[in-house]
This record gives C-alpha cells, sequence and structure tokens, in this order.
C-alpha cells in the first residue's frame, strides 16, 4: 500500500469514474485501475463495483476515511518542510463563496500570479456548508466565508467589513428613493439567490422576509449577475455587495441605493483547520487581499450593523 494508491481511491470515490479519476490524478486509466487492482488484491477485498454506472464503492470501500486521514497527515509533513524554509509556491486550495469570488479576486489574483510564479492556488466557488465540510475534510487549505466559522476545527482570521446595497430598477418604487428602509422590502419582484448562501440568509433575517416566491420560482438557480441584469432591463430589486459597486460603470451605479442605517453589513474571514502549517504563504495572502480593499472596509464604520 503507498500514498500514491489511496489517492487514486479517493478520485475515484469521489468522482464515480475511473476515466474522471484518472484525468484528475494526471495518469491514464489503465496505470489507476491497475494500481487499484493491485490495492484490492493486497487487501484481499474489492473496494468498488465495476460493474455499475455510475461506479460505486463497495461496503468496505465506503470506510474510506481513513485513507483521506492518511493522505492528510502526509501532506502535513509536507507543509512543514515548506514552512521552515518558509516557501512562498507550491498547491494551495482555496474555497470562496461565489458572492465574494468575481468582486473581490479581480482584484488581487492575477498580480499575485504574476508575483509568485511558482505558486499555484486553486480556487473553487462554493456555499459556506460546502466550504467548511471540505475543509474540515483536507481537501481545501482555506475558505473565504462570510462570518466566522463555528467549531473546534476551524480558525477564523477576519479581513473585511462589506455592506449590502440594494440595486433597484427604474420602475420600482424604491428607486425614488434615496436610501431603502428594511421595511419598505417586499418579496414582489425581488431577485435573491437561491438558499443555502449564507448573503441571502442574512438579508432576509435583516429584512424581516419570511419568503420570497415570486421571482424565486422564476430563477430559483440564478446568479447576482443575472438578477443584475434583470434589475437594469426594469424588472424588480436585488441585492450586492459592495465591493461589486466598484466594478459598476455610472449608468449602472445609479441604480445603487444603500440602505438608511443601520446598514446591514457582512464581515469576511478567511478560515483554516486549526492544524494549518503554512502561516507564511497564509499571512502574504491576507496582505494582499488587505491591501486591495478600501481602507474604510477594514475597519467597521458608524452606523454599520454585522448581520
Amino acid at each position: 500500500m503507498n500514498l500514491q494508491q489511496l489517492e487514486y481511491i479517493l478520485a475515484v470515490d469521489e468522482l464515480r469514474h475511473f476515466a474522471k479519476a484518472a484525468e484528475y490524478c494526471n495518469v491514464t486509466q489503465p496505470t489507476l485501475s491497475a494500481m487499484i487492482q493491485k490495492l484490492e488484491d493486497e487487501l484481499n477485498t474489492k473496494l468498488f463495483d465495476r460493474t455499475t454506472q455510475p461506479v460505486q464503492p463497495t461496503l468496505t470501500g465506503r470506510k474510506v476515511e481513513q485513507a483521506r486521514i492518511t493522505l492528510r497527515q502526509a501532506n502535513l509533513i509536507k507543509d512543514i518542510v515548506k514552512e521552515e524554509a518558509c516557501s512562498l509556491g507550491g498547491i494551495f486550495r482555496i474555497g470562496v463563496l461565489p458572492t465574494i469570488a468575481p468582486y473581490l479576486l479581480p482584484r488581487f489574483f492575477p498580480e499575485l500570479m504574476e508575483e509568485y510564479p511558482s505558486l499555484d492556488i486553486r480556487v473553487t466557488e462554493m456555499k459556506t456548508q460546502e466550504c467548511l465540510e471540505a475543509l474540515k475534510a483536507g481537501e481545501l487549505e482555506a475558505v473565504l466565508i462570510a462570518g466566522a466559522a463555528e467549531g473546534a476545527h476551524f480558525h477564523s482570521i477576519p479581513l473585511y467589513y462589506e455592506s449590502f446595497l440594494g440595486y433597484v430598477s427604474r420602475h420600482n418604487a424604491l428607486f425614488k428613493k434615496e436610501m431603502i428602509r428594511s421595511s419598505e422590502v417586499s418579496g414582489e419582484q425581488l431577485w435573491l439567490l437561491d438558499e443555502g448562501h449564507c448573503f441571502r440568509d442574512q438579508l432576509m433575517r435583516f429584512c424581516q422576509l419570511e419568503s420570497a416566491q415570486s421571482c424565486q420560482i422564476a430563477y430559483r438557480l440564478g446568479s447576482m449577475e443575472t438578477f443584475m441584469r434583470m434589475v437594469e432591463s426594469g424588472k424588480g430589486i436585488t441585492f450586492i455587495p459592495e465591493l461589486a459597486v466598484l466594478q459598476l460603470n455610472d449608468e449602472q451605479k445609479r441604480l445603487v441605493r444603500p440602505f438608511a442605517m443601520p446598514r446591514p453589513t457582512r464581515r469576511i474571514y478567511i478560515v483554516t483547520r486549526t492544524d494549518f502549517i503554512r502561516h507564511t504563504l497564509l499571512n502574504m495572502l491576507i496582505e494582499k487581499i488587505k491591501a486591495c480593499i478600501p481602507k474604510e472596509m477594514l475597519t467597521l464604520q458608524n452606523g454599520q450593523k454585522v448581520v
């Protein structure tokens, strides 16, 4: 048994397909299949049922968590060596909320890639719960989420504060107002992200909205950018994070409306596992992120309320 075999069975377990697992592991399918077959022979048991599509783990194969733990410990040894050398290279996997990634990453990521060509940062957009589950399982090194992570497994480091803003079509009654009051927001023609997005959940609580059905029925899997285009075409209202405003042109900025005080605000954190080792790399990332954020967003301002 070796670490490479453990990587292969975890890839098949996750992707449920030998060819896709081989591509993910950057090997040929015959090589991957042969290595797994060799491990099965050594253990004298079958780990996967190859007669089904997608491939399914056997009863024994479902108990692969120990393989994940073993690989995690092996990677920690590599991380210790890299940290001792203050290395800023290698693979770093990070999960980011879809309501953070498109507005934050373009502000520092291209420069980071140029400055550290040996650093391979792999970004995956996920909802909060998915981020934390992947982080806990060792599939990610860090996550960028809104709000501190609860639990003994996680260490949360605050980065910046970000207000919620209304994005209002010219045909909506709120367009005539300079500010939005939470009591004035109703579910009618309100474009919100699907359930499970903390951006939606925080706004629903702040505005005391029990439901927002009409637009949700039409766009249950809509994105924030899609909703913004709907508003621009004259339909309804949505909400955007503060950093998104910096990407808008003058015409689009005319549709932005701040909340009346207290202004709903989220706090963005970078979260790692408590056994995370590569602090030199992490601190560099934190510095890069804070440097690209407007200074006023680094502290909680008067009139802001974290939701």
